[in-house]
């Protein structure tokens, strides 16, 4: 008989299984066994955090559909985590970063929406049955879904759903496309981040501006670090989350609002409680910074808002079902041929404007990945640079539904629809 759920379906025992992964990855990258080194040498901890739990799922011993812990994580740690990654930004250092950091991310951008017909294109010649199809099922309406969340997210996922009037069947499709392919990239990506003073090295790039903010950060911990008390970490927990509930009364007030009033604005993803929660958040903790509240990074800050990123990656992991790459090959190939003329794109402009890789890192995962794991990718490099990924993912969403429409419509173009 074939399984009807997962082997485990209580929440509770999930989440322990999640932080007894992340434990276990923390411990052995920390270790200084020989192994273990040589072995985190080419296998960055943070991509192993997200890999194990989706052996689980594609195992069928714990399920991301059928657990809650990916919209706990997503709705309440997520945007706590921004809140305390961001208070105690130098702001000003951030801006400073400059134009090369924006031209990456619209490099990126570009090379979604060029990357999908060229796609269609090239296995149009070969293999013209794969990009076929017709009415809602048509293969390349089920990818303009993949283009909204490969440029904007979610909410640009579900707008190109009901634009392109895509069919069910095909856009389930292309939801494991769109996870899998996009999470193989960010392995890609976090890879490079364990690696990126080599890359700059070949990409002959300057990445100067970047190591003064992360040495300004360095150099403002330690100026005021200590041993936190028992009332300073209640304060910090109390200041992270009652901007995240500040952000929920925004989110649920807003969104509604303007779907009612201006349902035209959903073009701009303004109808999405999920945009306003994030920009809420985000927003908040940017003011904080302003403040005395900046202290809590004495205190941990940065530390606790990274347990709760490594939590979301676990929970993103475990949505993630490995066995869908042989359910569905062909779709898998449009979206590894995809996504790799994004890459190229974005590693010939880094190539050509000498920009660091962290630009191309972090510009390329606000489109693909949005606020939900730019920040991740981000934090890799180092916890200071969290905010470049979520202000650029937050211009992702705005983005997001006109590109991955244009792309759309170029995909259809593209296989003679």
């Amino acid at each position: 008989m074939e399984s009807t759920g997962p082997l485990i379906t209580n929440d509770a025992v999930v989440l322990g299984i999640l932080f007894a992964i992340l434990a276990w990855v923390f411990k052995t990258s920390s270790s200084t066994s020989p192994g273990w080194r040589k072995f985190y040498t080419f296998v960055p901890s943070l991509l192993l955090c997200y890999f194990l739990p989706s052996v689980l799922n594609s195992l069928g011993i714990i399920s991301g559909d059928t657990s809650n812990l990916y919209f706990m994580a997503s709705r309440y740690l997520l945007p706590a985590s921004l809140v305390l990654l961001t208070l105690s930004v130098d702001l000003g250092a951030v801006l400073r970063l400059g134009p090369k950091a924006v031209t990456m991310f619209l490099t990126g951008t570009i090379g979604v929406v060029i990357g999908g017909p060229l796609a269609i294109l090239t296995f149009s010649f070969f293999a013209p049955d794969l990009v076929g199809g017709a009415g809602p099922d048509a293969v390349w309406r089920g990818l303009t879904t993949v283009a909204g969340s490969w440029i904007g997210g979610g909410a640009n996922q579900a707008a190109m759903k009901e634009i392109f009037n895509v069919g069910d069947q095909v856009f389930s499709a292309m939801v494991a496309v769109d996870v899998i392919v996009a999470n193989i990239w960010m392995a890609c990506l976090l890879y490079a981040a364990g690696r990126s003073k080599a890359f700059d090295a070949k990409l002959k790039a300057d990445a100067s501006a970047i190591e003064v903010v992360k040495q300004k950060v360095e150099e403002y911990q330690a100026s005021i670090g200590r041993i936190p008390k028992l009332s300073d970490s209640m304060i910090m927990l109390a200041v992270a989350f009652s901007v995240v509930a500040i952000a929920h009364v925004v989110a649920d007030s807003v969104a509604p609002a303007i779907e009612a009033g201006m349902p035209e604005l959903s073009r701009f993803s303004l109808t999405s409680k999920f945009f306003w929660l994030i920009s809420t958040a985000t927003a908040g903790g940017v003011l904080l910074s302003f403040t005395r509240a900046r202290r809590l990074e004495g205190v941990g800050a940065s530390r606790v808002g990274s347990v709760f990123i490594y939590v979301l990656v676990a929970t993103i992991g475990m949505k993630m079902d490995l066995t869908a790459v042989v359910k569905s090959p062909g779709y898998f190939a449009i979206g590894l041929l995809w996504i790799a003329i994004h890459a190229g794109l974005l590693i010939l402009v880094a190539k050509l404007i000498r920009a660091p890789v962290f630009f191309l890192a972090v510009g390329s995962q606000a489109n693909i990945g949005g606020a939900a794991s730019a920040p991740i990718v981000a934090s890799a490099f180092h916890p200071a640079l969290a905010p470049v990924g979520v202000l650029m993912a937050v211009v992702g969403y705005v983005l997001g539904t006109y590109a991955a429409w244009l792309c759309g419509q170029l995909m259809r173009i593209a296989s003679g629809g």
